[in-house]
C-alpha cells in the first residue's frame, strides 16, 4: 500500500508523536509498504517520501511550527490517508482522502485541550476553550473511516479502535552498561517538561527522599522553573538520542511519572521493556498499563503514596519485560494493516486493572 502520514508534529521536534511516526514508518516499509510523510517545514531536511508544508513560527512553543497549506496536487498518489493531528496538516489529509475517495484513518495522540486550558489564566475562559476544542475535534474525528487511540483515554464521543503506539522490544531491552555510579538508588523520568506532566510532584517527593538520586531527562517550557526549584538530589539532563534511551532506562532502579495527560505513556513501557519498574499516578492510561508485574500506582497528589510506590519499585524482582509484550510494536503494525484494509481483528487488550494494594 501507499500510505500517507499527515502530521502536525515532526522532527526536529522530539516527542512521542514524532517517534511513533518514525517507528511505524520503518515497520510498515519493512513489510513492503511505501510511507510518505506530510509535515510542517522546519530545519529538518526532507528525505525520500517526505513533503514539507510551508509553516510559520509558533509563538507558544518554538519546537512546533504552525503549518499553512500546500497544494494537494503536489503530493504523491496514495492508497490510504492516516492523519496524526487535527490542525492544518491533518485537515489537508482529510481533504486529500475525500477528494480522491480514499480510506481515511486518524490516530488520537494528545489531549490538546489539557495544554490549551493550561495556557489560559482564567478558569472560566479555559473551561470554555477546552469544551469548544473537544467539540471541534470530535466532529473532525467523526469524518474519518477509522479512529485509533492507545488506550480508553480518548475523551471523545466517537467509536475508536484501541491501538497502542507500540514498544520496539528489539531496541528497548536490558543493557549491561550503567550511566550512574554510587550507592544511592536512582529514580528517573524522561519526557517533555510541561505543566501537565506534573514534574513538580517528582520534585516534591525527591525532597522527602534525600537518600534517592533523581535524574530528569527532557526539555520543554517548564524546565527553567523546575530547575530553579529542584532539591539538591535532583539533576536535569537534555533529551537523549533515541539510541541512548535503553541504556538510560536500564541504569535506573525505578522510573516515576505523575503525568495526568498521557494517552499511553510510551516512556513508561520502554522503561519496563528494559527491566525497570514504574511508579505512576493511578489515572488513565496507567490503570490499564501498570500492574504489580511492572510497577506500582499511587493516588495523584498523595505524597505518602507516591513515596511508597517508588520504594515498592525498588524492592523485589518483577517480570517487567514480559508484562509489556502485549504492547509490542509488531502487534500494533499487524492491527494497523488490518485497519488500513478495513478488516476486523479481535481486541486482545486487557480490561482496566484495580489499584494494587
Amino acid at each position: 500500500m501507499r500510505i500517507g502520514f499527515f502530521t502536525d508534529s515532526y522532527f526536529p521536534g522530539i516527542d512521542g508523536v514524532t517517534y511513533t511516526i518514525k517507528t511505524w514508518r520503518e515497520r510498515l516499509e519493512s513489510r513492503g509498504h511505501e510511507v510518505s510523510i506530510v509535515y510542517p517545514d522546519s530545519s529538518h531536511e526532507p528525505g525520500p517520501h517526505e513533503y514539507p508544508v510551508p509553516s510559520l513560527p509558533n509563538p507558544f512553543y518554538e519546537p512546533y511550527r504552525m503549518p499553512v497549506y500546500r497544494r494537494l496536487s503536489s503530493l504523491p498518489d496514495l492508497d490510504v490517508v492516516h492523519c496524526h493531528g487535527p490542525a492544518t496538516t491533518g485537515l489537508m489529509g482529510r481533504q486529500y482522502a475525500a477528494r480522491n475517495g480514499l480510506r481515511s484513518v486518524y490516530t488520537h495522540h494528545t489531549p490538546i485541550e489539557d495544554y490549551l486550558i493550561q495556557a489560559l489564566k482564567f478558569d472560566r475562559l479555559a473551561d470554555l476553550a477546552g469544551r469548544a476544542y473537544v467539540a471541534y475535534e470530535t466532529r473532525f474525528l467523526r469524518s474519518f473511516d477509522a479512529v485509533t487511540a492507545s488506550t480508553s483515554k480518548i475523551r471523545r464521543d466517537v467509536a475508536h479502535e484501541k491501538l497502542p503506539v507500540g514498544v520496539d522490544l528489539e531496541t528497548f531491552q536490558p543493557q549491561g552498561e550503567s550511566l550512574f555510579d554510587g550507592p544511592r538508588p536512582v529514580v528517573g523520568y524522561s519526557g517533555r517538561l510541561t505543566r501537565k506532566k506534573n514534574v513538580d510532584e517528582i520534585l516534591r517527593v525527591a525532597a522527602e527522599t534525600p537518600k534517592f538520586r533523581y535524574v530528569i531527562v527532557g526539555e520543554g517550557p517548564d524546565r527553567p522553573r523546575l530547575e530553579a526549584t529542584a532539591p539538591d538530589n535532583v539533576e536535569f539532563r537534555d533529551f537523549l538520542p533515541r539510541e541512548q534511551l535503553p541504556t538510560f532506562y536500564s541504569s535506573l532502579d525505578a522510573f516515576v511519572t505523575a503525568s495526568t495527560c498521557d494517552t499511553l505513556g510510551l516512556s513508561t513501557l520502554e522503561a519496563n521493556a528494559c527491566g525497570t519498574p514504574v511508579a505512576a499516578a493511578d489515572v488513565q492510561p496507567f490503570t490499564e498499563t501498570i500492574t504489580d508485574d511492572n510497577g506500582a500506582r499511587f493516588a495523584y497528589g498523595d505524597l505518602t503514596e507516591m513515596q511508597a510506590a517508588i520504594t515498592d519499585c525498588l524492592h523485589g524482582d518483577r517480570p517487567t519485560r514480559a508484562a509489556v509484550e502485549r504492547f509490542s510494536v509488531e502487534r500494533t503494525i499487524d492491527k494497523l494493516e488490518a485497519i488500513y484494509r478495513d478488516e476486523r481483528v479481535p481486541d486482545t487488550s486487557e480490561q482496566p486493572i484495580p489499584l494494587s494494594t
